[in-house]
C-alpha cells in the first residue's frame, strides 16, 4: 500500500506570499486553491499547528480562515475533533448542479460577446486536460475541467459570478473524489470540452447552452451514481 502523503508537507513554499497581505482571506484562498488542485481530500483535517506553522500566522487569523471555509461549505468544525475538509453527500451535489446549471448555461448564453481573452482561456483549459491525459495525469485532468468552467462563467463578465464559481469550483472537486476511477469519469468530458469551446468560438450561445445543460446533466448522474471511496 502506498504510503500517505502529507498534504501539508510543501505548505511553506506558500509562505511568501502571505507578505504583502498576511490576511485571513488569503490563508483561506490558499486552502481554497489546494482543495481545488486535489491536495486537500474530504476528511482531511486542517491543523491549526501545521498550517500556522507553514505560514506564519497567528492562531487567530488561522481560525477565521478556517470560518470562512465553514461559511463556503468547504469545510466542517466538529466538537473534540477540530475543521476537516467537507465530504459531499448527495443533495450537496444536486444543489451543486442545480447552481451550475443556472449559471453556467447563462453565462454560455453570451457566446457571440466572447472576447479573445475569454477564448483563448478555454482553449488553454482544454489543452491543459489533453496534455494532462496524454501524461495519465487524471487529477490534473479534473483541475483543468474545473478550469475549463471557470472560464465559461467567465464569459458573464461579472466579478461576483466569477467569484462565486471559485468557490463552486472547489465543491466540485471534492465531489469529484468520490470517483474510484478518474479516468472513466474524466476522459469524454476532453472531447465534450472541445467541443463546447468550438461552439462558443463561433458565437452560438443557444447550441451550446443546450449541449452543456446536457453535459451537466450527465455528470451529476455519474456522480450521483458512483460509491464513494472507502
Amino acid at each position: 500500500m502506498a504510503a500517505a502523503v502529507d498534504a501539508f508537507a510543501d505548505l511553506e513554499t506558500e509562505r511568501g506570499t502571505l507578505a504583502r497581505s498576511s490576511t485571513a482571506d488569503r490563508v483561506a484562498d490558499i486552502i481554497r486553491e489546494r482543495i481545488i488542485g486535489g491536495t486537500l481530500a474530504p476528511g482531511t483535517r486542517l491543523r491549526e499547528d501545521k498550517i500556522g506553522s507553514a505560514l506564519g500566522v497567528s492562531r487567530n487569523t488561522l481560525r477565521e480562515a478556517f470560518r470562512l471555509l465553514v461559511h463556503e461549505g468547504l469545510a466542517v468544525s466538529e466538537f473534540n475533533r477540530g475543521v476537516q475538509v467537507r465530504r459531499l453527500t448527495n443533495d450537496d451535489v444536486v444543489q451543486l448542479y442545480r447552481y451550475r446549471r443556472l449559471i453556467e448555461c447563462a453565462a454560455v448564453r453570451r457566446a457571440e460577446h466572447a472576447t479573445p481573452e475569454a477564448i483563448a482561456a478555454l482553449r488553454q483549459a482544454v489543452a491543459d486536460g489533453e496534455r494532462a491525459a496524454g501524461e495519465q495525469r487524471w487529477p490534473e485532468v479534473g483541475t483543468a475541467n474545473m478550469r475549463f468552467h471557470q472560464a465559461i462563467v467567465a464569459l458573464a463578465d461579472s466579478t461576483l459570478a466569477n467569484e462565486s464559481m471559485r468557490q463552486a469550483t472547489a465543491q466540485l472537486r471534492l465531489a469529484f473524489h468520490v470517483m474510484a476511477n478518474p479516468r472513466a469519469f474524466h476522459e469524454p468530458y476532453l472531447r465534450r470540452n472541445a467541443e463546447l469551446a468550438a461552439l462558443i468560438e463561433s458565437g452560438d450561445g443557444a447550441a451550446a447552452a443546450e449541449q452543456l445543460a446536457v453535459y451537466l446533466d450527465d455528470a451529476e448522474r455519474q456522480l450521483l451514481e458512483t460509491e464513494p471511496q472507502s
